[in-house]
């Protein structure tokens, strides 16, 4: 199946860097049948991994079982959602496929209710004079604009501070970063990062103090799909 999946710029350099690899999201639970309130974290464990029905079990003590649908399953394909924009440029039309504005895309032709124009689609991350340009949410970006295509090979939930140094890295935690006297990243560097997509009011529950469950998604580059239609 084919999904869209959302990154920040910073990720989305991280993986035309091939630098990142996995990314963690945030388990919603649903509110327990019994008491009314979303299970605690400390109280849940996973319960029974039901591959054949694509969930995944939870337990929370005392007495409470329940589902959950990862986002993705393996084998999925996602088209990644960055912050974009799209250049009116009729000039590029005219110029060589490798020459076409900054985007480096083959011009594309963007149809906007009654009005159609032509130009490229540009993306925020590496882009030269990204200060100069009215960028578009991600969350907007149209599925034909995508530039970059992942192959999930894994998912699992665990909690969020069972990160390891490795997985630190496949997150795509900077390189300066580095601990000097260890030569291993430090996870006070992921710490940072978990928390700047936190809002401040949603720490508490869902920052790293927090120790959430989450789904560990892993991923591998590839090519855009063959047939994929725009």
């Amino acid at each position: 199946m084919i999904r869209p999946i959302i990154f920040n710029t910073e990720m989305v350099t991280a993986i035309l860097e091939d630098r990142k690899t996995e990314t963690r999201r945030l388990i919603k639970f649903p509110k327990n049948n019994y008491t009314g309130e979303f299970p605690k974290a400390d109280n849940t464990k996973v319960y029974k991994n039901t591959i054949f029905s694509k969930k995944i079990s939870f337990y929370e003590e005392p007495h409470y079982c329940f589902d959950m649908k990862p986002p993705f399953y393996q084998d999925d394909i996602l088209y990644v959602r960055e912050t974009w924009a799209f250049q009116c440029c009729i000039e590029c039309m005219n110029t060589r496929e490798d020459d076409s504005c900054m985007s480096g895309k083959t011009p594309t032709v963007h149809e906007d209710k009654d009005t159609v124009s032509e130009g490229c689609y540009i993306y925020r991350a590496a882009h030269p004079h990204s200060k100069r340009v009215n960028w578009r949410p991600s969350i907007h970006m149209p599925k034909e604009a995508a530039r970059i295509w992942l192959k999930v090979t894994e998912v699992r939930a665990e909690r969020l501070k069972d990160i390891t140094h490795v997985d630190i890295i496949m997150e795509g935690v900077m390189p300066e970063y580095l601990n000097s006297r260890s030569g291993e990243k430090t996870r006070d560097d992921f710490i940072r990062l978990w928390n700047s997509t936190v809002k401040k009011s949603e720490l508490e529950i869902c920052g790293w103090d927090a120790n959430p469950w989450v789904w560990v998604i892993n991923f591998e580059r590839i090519e855009k799909p063959e047939g994929w239609c725009i």
